[in-house]
């Protein structure tokens, strides 16, 4: 019997999906995007109205085949990969593809992975949606013209393994404006002084000096703050007025995709890549005992607020079945998205409220169990009643010095009962009582505390403080700032220096050039408009031709100029700083072994310093024999982690990827891509030591069509043609797969 051809991006969803689906379905993955841009050229013949020449990536042409295969023998064929433009442009993809194969092609949208959440997506077919593809082929586009338009101009006037990106070079600009404003930054010193009081009733407290004569209070050195310590500790203090306010602390939406990744920092500090990728896990589907395959978590690209009415329901009635009433508002929350975003999905949010983050915990890696629980006590917490907070303020004077103290009393805990056993870092906040005085009465003072401070200059960028300035700023989206932070630090544009961002001198080098001959394209504003115009696209208010030749005629211009300015390549970048030797200007120049300092006197001079070991990549995880810092090196077979501690310590980092594919020897384990020590890939059981399954061939998630051995696997050969045979060691079969049957197989486009 013929099945229905379900596809999705990756094989961890469509093992999640075909369980629910049933016999008559086949979900297969496409790993994601199947075409792009090619890499060997720009890919868009801008005198064609932009037209883009897609390429079948070529990681995925055995995928390809497989996919046209089971579109053939398919009833009918259901895109279903995920429901955001991304999604959407690798449905059109597919559907390029498969069309001749089949013509019975459906869209379908999963907002979520549940049994019920796939039941309904399967009763709301859609056709393609031809204004979102539009949008996402405009970005694409544009970062394809901004970046291999402007890179290869920075390789010929500054340096090789440089890029310019729409995105990438304002979030570098960004970090570089906020390191400009530390070095500029003056220090001013200031004294503070607190006294140290004792009323009619405990406990005791501290009051802050606020005003003298009426005036703020300005303390500029130590001398004046002594001089007024001493008039200060003969005088009577009194409290002169007890202000009493109680208010309201709501709680906070649900996350979006930016504030999950900026608390999940704050919080975790993962990475903002890390707090993605197990996002994704959770939303596409874990083990979770005998209920098997589940998905924990809505969709987690989204920037609206958004809840479904069914949602709410459901979390009103947990929160009713497990708290006291007086914890559940009469009314639901509703939460108003602050600008105007897609809202084509809801917020992170929990998929079903019998799965609460105990029940799951034993099933769930430490760090999954995290996020888990982070989203659902925010999503919980969103609909609970708000936390009652009575504020007390305290005016004193003694003289012409006026002193104020503030205190704060939790009188109903409201949602933050779910954050009371957490650290304060979440939700929870320490109280700060203070007594209960009368209006008028006279103070003890037990003691004067002078101190000295200094202003401070702004704080460099985390990726959690960047985030959140980016979107502030309405600039990029998201899901693609991941990506951008990798990149910026691959490029060493900047370097991460406990946990913040520091531009290197290059990454500064490059702002100032950029910013100098492309002002439009820098300027923040700028960007922020392209994601309202990709979003009007998306609504089919705005053609994206019209607006694709207005971008790049300002882009035009500007290379134009540019192309005239002088190069800095052979003289090198200059530094700030000296040379050691001779105190000639230090200059950044490119070799044959990578970038380097030299003397800007040479050949007088012939100071050198290598920058390459200054260029290994910091990470955020520590050595698991030592406890140092990893880093990212370069090695005779590539790149590797390893530990900074070298040569006292020589850990090397097994790289490793799940396929999703299962062990053949049925010990319950998955196929796992590893990396020898010679950088040599093989495939390996993640069962292992316990099971010893292990391959040199890639493993393919498809059944033999002559014995039925649940996989295939690929041989890979540089010389002959690669080919699919069956892992049945008793089974001859084999197919060989021609690299230029599959690239025939691309669209017209291609």
């Amino acid at each position: 019997m013929l099945k229905r051809l379900v596809i999705v991006e990756s094989p961890a969803k469509a093992k999640t999906i075909n369980r629910y689906l049933g016999p008559h379905f086949k979900v297969m993955a496409s790993m994601g995007h199947i075409r792009d841009l090619p890499k060997s050229s720009l890919g868009v013949d801008v005198e064609e109205n932009f037209k883009p020449y897609y390429k079948i990536i070529e990681e995925r042409k055995a995928t390809v085949a497989q996919l046209q295969k089971a579109a053939r023998e398919a009833e009918q064929v259901f895109l279903a990969a995920d429901p955001d433009r991304e999604g959407e442009a690798i449905c059109w993809h597919l559907h390029e593809i498969l069309k001749k194969y089949n013509p019975k092609i459906n869209r379908v949208l999963f907002h979520e992975i549940t049994q019920k959440a796939v039941e309904e997506a399967f009763k709301d077919l859609h056709d393609l949606d031809r204004e979102k593809i539009n949008a996402q082929q405009t970005r694409r586009i544009l970062d394809r013209l901004v970046g291999y338009l402007i890179s290869p101009l920075l390789w010929k006037k500054i340096g090789r393994r440089l890029s310019a990106g729409r995105v990438q070079s304002i979030a570098l600009r960004l970090i570089c404006e906020r390191e400009k404003d530390i070095r500029n930054f003056v220090q001013e010193e200031y004294w503070t002084i607190t006294a140290e009081l004792q009323a009619s009733q405990p406990p005791d407290f501290k009051a802050n000096l606020v005003k003298i004569a009426g005036k703020k209070a300005e303390i500029k050195d130590g001398k004046r703050a002594e001089e007024i310590a001493s008039e200060l500790r003969p005088l009577p203090f009194q409290l002169t007025s007890i202000k009493i306010k109680e208010k309201k602390r709501p709680p906070s939406p649900p996350y979006i995709t930016s504030t999950l990744q900026q608390d999940s920092f704050r919080i975790f500090r993962f990475p903002v890549k890390k707090t993605m990728m197990i996002a994704q896990r959770l939303y596409e589907g874990l083990e979770i005992g005998e209920r098997g395959l589940v998905g924990l978590i809505t969709y987690m690209r989204t920037d609206s607020v958004r809840v479904s009415n069914e949602a709410i329901g459901d979390v009103r009635n947990y929160i009713s079945g497990n708290y006291p009433k007086e914890y559940l508002p009469q009314k639901a929350r509703i939460y108003k998205n602050k600008k105007k975003v897609q809202d084509a999905h809801e917020a992170i949010r929990p998929t079903s409220f019998d799965l609460p983050p105990e029940k799951v915990k034993d099933y769930l890696k430490k760090d999954e169990y995290k996020l888990y629980s982070l989203i659902w006590k925010r999503f919980l917490a969103s609909q609970m009643s708000a936390a009652l907070v009575e504020e007390t303020e305290f005016q004193i004077k003694a003289s012409q010095y006026e002193f104020k103290a503030k205190g704060e009393v939790i009188k109903f805990d409201g949602y933050l009962v779910l954050y009371a056993k957490q650290n304060a870092s979440l939700e929870k906040k320490e109280e700060k009582a203070l007594p209960r005085a009368q209006e008028g009465e006279m103070l003890k003072l037990l003691g004067l505390e002078s101190k000295q401070n200094f202003t401070q200059p702004p704080p460099r960028y985390t990726e959690g403080s960047l985030v959140k300035e980016l979107e502030a700023r309405s600039i990029g989206r998201p899901s693609t700032y991941a990506p951008i932070i990798s990149t910026l630090q691959d490029r060493v544009y900047v370097i991460k220096e406990k946990g913040k961002f520091i531009p290197t001198d290059l990454g500064i080098f490059v702002t100032d050039f950029l910013i100098k001959n492309f002002p439009d394209i820098m300027e923040f504003e700028f960007t922020a408009r392209l994601e309202e115009e990709l979003d009007r696209i998306s609504e089919g208010k705005l053609d994206w031709l019209v607006y694709l030749k207005d971008y790049y005629s300002l882009l035009d211009k500007d290379l134009k100029e540019a192309r005239q300015t002088e190069s800095v390549k052979s003289k090198g970048i200059s530094l700030e700083e000296k040379c050691p030797l001779c105190g000639s200007t230090l200059v950044i120049k490119e070799g044959r072994y990578g970038r380097f300092k030299a003397c800007s006197g040479y050949p007088a001079c012939n100071y050198k310093e290598s920058l390459v070991k200054k260029e290994v990549k910091a990470l955020e995880e520590i050595c698991p024999q030592c406890g140092a810092q990893l880093v990212i090196r370069k090695g005779k077979y590539g790149t590797f982690v390893a530990c900074s501690n070298y040569p006292n310590c020589r850990y090397i980092k097994k790289e490793s990827k799940d396929t999703g594919v299962a062990c053949p020897l049925k010990c319950g384990g998955t196929i796992i891509r590893r990396i020898t020590r010679k950088a040599k890939v093989f495939y390996g059981c993640s069962n292992f030591p316990k099971c010893k399954f292990a391959t040199w061939d890639e493993p393919v998630d498809q059944s033999c069509p002559k014995c039925g051995q649940e996989y295939l696997l690929r041989k890979n050969s540089i010389k002959r043609s690669p080919y699919l045979y069956c892992n049945n060691k008793e089974c001859d079969y084999k197919e060989e797969v021609e690299p230029l049957k599959i690239w025939n197989t691309e669209s017209e486009d291609g």
